[in-house]
């Protein structure tokens, strides 16, 4: 568990610099980058926001409410690794999109899920918004696998058999679909039936 969190707050720094460089993502020939990130920005640029505003409020209670000096350095060390770990979040979004390319399909979150599904174990895919209860990043329920942003995904990936899929926590139980969401999931899909149809010739 421990080395599961290391490996992902490690992605979330190497994300944050990449992306303050605008590195180029790292794609191989024929592959098409689908981002997944839009549904959460308002969110996440709120709490981004609100602890920009915040940090230097508490830094003035702090200083004046507690008598012991290194209170208001401890606050604060906390306070900015907490701003930086939100932008590393959404750095880490933005440097893991899904990707449609000749291997497969490869399906992403920026905590770590990197799901590779060879075209061969594909049979359709097809648009499908579906909201969902809970907002966890990672449900299983009726035969798929979700990969939730924003409470929901919109992209179905029909399987030809049960399958177990990688998860940072270990293998999923047997799954028929993985469902995720992508941001323009119209383009994702004609991606996705382009490579299909070619396969079938």
């Amino acid at each position: 568990m421990m080395s599961r969190m290391a490996a992902v707050e490690a992605m979330m720094w190497r994300s944050l610099f990449q992306w303050l460089r605008r590195a180029p993502l790292d794609l191989a020939p024929g592959e098409q980058a689908f981002t997944h990130h839009r549904i959460v920005n308002p969110i996440l640029g709120a709490f981004i926001g609100m602890s920009i505003v915040e940090i230097p409020i508490l830094d003035v209670i702090v200083s004046h409410v507690i008598p012991w000096p290194p209170a208001r350095w401890i606050t604060l060390a906390l306070s900015l690794w907490g701003l930086l770990w939100m932008l590393g979040l959404l750095a880490a979004m933005r440097r893991t999109p899904h990707v449609v390319g000749p291997a497969g399909i490869r399906a992403r979150t920026a905590l770590g899920v990197d799901i590779t599904v060879p075209w061969e174990q594909i049979t359709t895919v097809t648009r499908s918004v579906r909201p969902l209860p809970s907002s966890k990043s990672i449900q299983v329920e009726d035969g798929a696998l979700h990969l939730v942003a924003g409470s929901e995904t919109n992209v179905d990936i029909h399987l030809r058999s049960p399958v177990a899929l990688p998860l940072p926590a270990g293998a999923s139980p047997p799954v028929t679909q993985l469902r995720l969401h992508a941001d323009d999931e119209k383009a994702f899909v004609a991606a996705a039936h382009m490579r299909l149809t070619s396969m079938a010739l």
